[in-house]
């Protein structure tokens, strides 16, 4: 998908690249080419599973059950009428959203999807970001859902140009290596990343 080896850390039964991102090795992984710009990974949700993503809160992140409404609503209004989230608590999910000590550095990871379903996992460090803001918290979950929706880091290399984004956005809230300093909120152009990708 056009990232360098160096961004590239085996984890066991996945991949970490870019330190956010989660591959699972039994991963449908599309072809892809480079281009910085907002960016999808090549595979998408279906149709019916776009409209019905259910999110699954694991017992370790109820405490951040706020930061969790906050983060779905922005996807919810982001004006793509092909996508709708929704936190569950049965049996059934789409992607399970858990705390996991990531270790210093990381505040979450993501998982692209594959087969036309979101990917199943977001890890979030919780004791590592416990201390940044509230708007913060919720723009590290906010920032995974994107990657487990398709969208990729705006601001490095790898994934598929959405058309109609500039070549840089320095507010748009998928750029990497921002944890605790990033935008809080979705670009303008990273709601015409989600539009484009879930009309």
């Amino acid at each position: 998908m056009g990232y360098p080896s160096s961004s590239i850390v085996d984890n066991g039964d996945a991949y970490i690249v870019e330190g956010d991102v989660r591959f699972p090795k039994d991963m449908q992984v599309p072809d892809s080419k480079l281009s910085t710009e907002q960016k999808w990974t090549g595979s998408k949700l279906t149709a019916a599973n776009a409209l019905n993503v259910r999110i699954k809160v694991d017992a370790s992140m109820t405490s951040m059950g706020a930061e969790i409404t906050s983060a779905v609503n922005q996807w919810n209004t982001s004006g793509a009428a092909g996508l709708h989230v929704t936190v569950v608590t049965g049996a059934s999910y789409d992607i399970l959203i858990k705390d996991t000590n990531l270790g210093a550095g990381i505040c979450g990871q993501g998982t692209f999807p594959s087969g036309g379903a979101a990917g199943n996992l977001i890890q979030i460090n919780k004791a590592y970001i416990a201390g940044n803001s509230f708007a913060q918290r919720q723009r590290t979950i906010t920032h995974e859902i994107g990657h487990n929706i398709s969208i990729m880091h705006t601001n490095q290399s790898g994934g598929l140009l959405i058309t109609g984004t500039p070549p840089t956005d320095a507010i748009s809230l998928m750029n990497a290596g921002q944890c605790n300093s990033g935008a809080t909120v979705l670009s303008p152009n990273d709601k015409v990343a989600v539009q484009w990708l879930y009309p």
